[in-house]
């Protein structure tokens, strides 16, 4: 079997709409043929290039008509395939927080890859190289309070958006977040939040 048999009868199995990378088909051949082979393929209308690496089966809609992957979903794919760990940006994490009301105009994220952008259609997405320090417990409330206080700082982690931020998290999750690499600095600004905590579950309030 070719590989662009083999490459044409996996994606027969694939959901419609749902984007994957052309890696995915890395163990049937050469890049080159892989990449030839998924170019026939869109220019047979089988497949549809969604962004640079990424492709999906067509997929048709009676409601939407023809459906396309958001650039979130495409970062998300890219993310997984590449092992990237990606974080809420702290200016976004702090408006989930109810501590600012500004949202972003182009969606950032923070990322353990490189500093990029992921453009689908008109919509962009801008992935920003951090630090592993503000990477960690993404996807979590814990990662959440994180990146915030990191995008507060010092100066703008003022008792209102600590007390804030504290009251998201349960006593167990204080202690993971103090648990965490961070500042001396943020430490010492929590520290009294996890101790009022742990003294509120020991008196059973």
């Amino acid at each position: 079997m070719s590989v662009a048999q083999a490459i044409s009868h996996r994606i027969k199995r694939m959901k419609k709409g749902k984007p994957f990378v052309r890696t995915v088909f890395a163990e049937l051949g050469s890049r080159a043929a892989v990449d030839k082979a998924l170019s026939r393929l869109v220019q047979a209308g089988r497949l549809e290039r969604v962004a640079r690496g990424v492709y999906m089966r067509p997929k048709l809609s009676t409601y939407v008509g023809w459906v396309r992957p958001s650039p979130i979903t495409i970062m998300n794919t890219l993310a997984k395939a590449n092992g990237e760990t990606i974080q809420i940006h702290g200016a976004e994490a702090v408006r989930r927080l109810g501590l600012s009301t500004q949202m972003q105009v182009v969606p950032v994220y923070y990322t353990s890859g490189r500093t990029r952008e992921i453009k689908a259609g008109n919509a962009v997405v801008r992935l920003k190289h951090v630090s592993s320090e503000r990477l960690q417990h993404a996807g979590n409330k814990v990662g959440l309070a994180l990146t915030a206080l990191y995008y507060l700082g010092k100066g703008g982690a003022c008792p209102h958006a600590l007390s804030k931020i504290a009251d998201t998290l349960s006593p167990d999750e204080l202690t993971t977040l103090l648990a965490c690499r961070m500042p001396k600095w943020m430490r010492a600004a929590l520290a009294p939040f996890a101790e009022e905590a742990s003294l509120a579950v020991s008196s059973g309030r």
